[in-house]
């Protein structure tokens, strides 16, 4: 089993909101980008949040949409040993130096957390930021069979950080 790392944090001065994952899965890895598997419904949702078409856009480009919206991206997760893509399947793992980051983003406002292990492990590393919601999102992976809609509903509740 592979050792598997996360890219770097998609983050700037002006970050309000960051979204952490867990770990990119093989489809990211392989594309290098963030949540690159096409059946992935994260570049909907956040795009929906922010009021921005971010899946008609070119990968780079989605990031530089983001970052002017003050949204920032990340994973929980350092590095792991997982075969696959399941969250279920991660072992070894290496929480990211989220403290560091966090402390880092003048205007951050709150933590968004993409799924349940993202939450878990990055609510643990986080316990000391004070001042900074924290907020658990239903993943938007396709393995969390969810429709979308279900999703969006849950993901709105971000769209007043953006204000």
């Amino acid at each position: 089993m592979s050792l598997k790392r996360a890219f770097d944090p998609v983050v700037d001065a002006n970050t309000r909101l960051l979204i952490l994952g867990s770990l990119p899965g093989d489809a990211s890895l392989k594309a290098g980008q963030y949540y690159g598997h096409p059946q992935n419904g994260f570049w909907r949702l956040v795009g929906g949040v922010a009021g921005l078409d971010l899946v008609a856009l070119p990968y780079a480009e989605r990031l530089e949409a983001l970052k002017a919206a003050g949204v920032g991206l990340w994973d929980a997760i350092a590095s792991a040993r997982r075969p696959g893509s399941l969250d279920t399947a991660i072992r070894d793992v290496e929480v990211a130096d989220l403290n560091r980051l966090v402390a880092s983003l003048p205007a951050l406002r709150a933590v968004a957390f993409n799924g349940g292990k993202a939450s878990r492990l990055g609510r643990r590393a986080l316990s000391l930021a004070a001042g900074i919601d924290l907020i658990d999102l239903p993943s938007s992976s396709p393995a969390y069979t969810r429709p979308l809609s279900e999703k969006a509903q849950a993901w709105s509740v971000l769209a007043t950080l953006l204000r």
